[in-house]
């Protein structure tokens, strides 16, 4: 028996890059998968064919997850579709950097919309029905840069930060109905994120980060992974780095 079967899990940017990587895990580790997308239906039911093909169900869903609305259209037709969620990889994000000096009001908003409020509005159409069941996983993927801070990232920066204190906060609120809370900080990945920063910069980073290279998003999905599992009943309200040493 897989440690999830039975489970059903959504994942919201998962289309691509880290989120991509965390449904597939998830996956393999025997839950059902709802694959959201903001932009990109199609990779995301790419992602729902290959899930398909380890023998689970999968299906995709277009939805902006900082829109109150649409996230809560989303939930329904998954409960109706696959049935109630019971694990949450909170992973949709976006960037728009600028020093702050130069940084815009709508760069922040947009930002603080995505990063801060879609991570509220899934969260909040869920949590109550993982409390009836008495059982749920959340997982907020959050950042080294909300642990250090990132020069031009004051907007992204903010967000991760505020993902960690939400986590360790609804981890106290609701550790008694049996659901944990955890964040994973990924340091700098090999992602679409990562692909248009200069192979100077990346060259300076590798040499920050004790092991040496750019992580992988499969190596961040596994740790997703073994916070949804059922061996990690008794963590909750953690932070879980996966960022090479880079910040210890």
């Amino acid at each position: 028996m897989k440690p999830l079967q039975g489970k059903i899990a959504l994942v919201t940017g998962a289309s691509r890059g880290i989120g991509r990587a965390c449904a597939l895990a998830l996956a393999e580790a025997g839950a059902d998968v709802a694959v959201n997308c903001r932009s990109n239906l199609a990779a995301a039911q790419e992602v729902c064919l290959l899930i398909s093909k380890m023998g689970q169900r999968a299906q995709a869903y277009q939805a902006d997850v900082s829109r109150e609305e649409e996230a809560h259209n989303m939930v329904e037709a998954i409960r109706q579709d696959l049935g109630p969620v019971s694990i949450l990889v909170n992973n949709a994000g976006i960037t728009r950097d600028k020093t702050f000096i130069k940084m815009t009001k709508s760069m922040w908003d947009e930002v603080l919309g995505v990063n801060l409020n879609g991570p509220f509005n899934v969260t909040h159409e869920l949590v109550g029905q993982m409390i009836e069941v008495g059982w749920g996983r959340i997982v907020n993927i959050t950042s080294i840069v909300g642990q250090t801070g990132n020069f031009g990232q004051a907007n992204y920066a903010v967000t991760k930060g505020g993902l960690i204190a939400f986590t360790m906060t609804l981890a106290r609120e609701v550790a008694r109905k049996g659901i944990t809370v955890n964040a994973v900080a990924p340091g700098f990945i090999e992602t679409d994120m990562t692909k248009d920063v200069p192979p100077a910069t990346l060259e300076q980073v590798k040499a920050m980060t004790p092991i040496g290279r750019l992580g992988k998003a499969e190596e961040v999905a596994a740790a997703v992974a073994f916070l949804a599992s059922p061996q990690a009943s008794y963590i909750t309200g953690q932070v879980l780095p996966v960022n090479g040493g880079m910040y210890m």
